[in-house]
């Protein structure tokens, strides 16, 4: 699928902020819940919850009902590019394997395994 350089300016433009791009790399690693976010990014539940709904209407996410818990992962089919993108940003394995190792993360089902 072609893309104007207009969208794909839109696009870059969002992920270029520098929370959604640690989410976006978060979710490069593992599909996460919001309150899994918040704990990961240290910012409040309805401000990560603003960057994923902007996030998911651009096209970047998709997300995943279970219960009351909604999940996000990343689309990796409607904009490759930006995939390419996070290949270049620091990894976040050790710092969510380091998150999951704890209990903190007991805010949510954790069925996405």
């Amino acid at each position: 699928m072609k893309r104007t350089v207009e969208e794909m300016s839109e696009l870059l433009k969002l992920a270029a902020d520098k929370t959604r791009l640690t989410i976006l790399s978060y979710l490069k690693e593992k599909e996460l819940c919001v309150c899994e976010l918040v704990d990961l990014v240290g910012s409040s539940q309805p401000g990560i919850s603003q960057h994923l709904r902007k996030m998911l209407n651009a096209g970047l996410l998709k997300e995943r009902k279970t219960g009351t818990w909604v999940y996000y992962r990343l689309d990796t089919e409607s904009h490759p590019y930006i995939m390419q993108i996070l290949d270049y940003v620091p990894s976040q394995k050790e710092r969510l394997a380091q998150y999951q190792s704890t209990q903190a993360n007991a805010c949510c089902e954790t069925d996405c395994e």
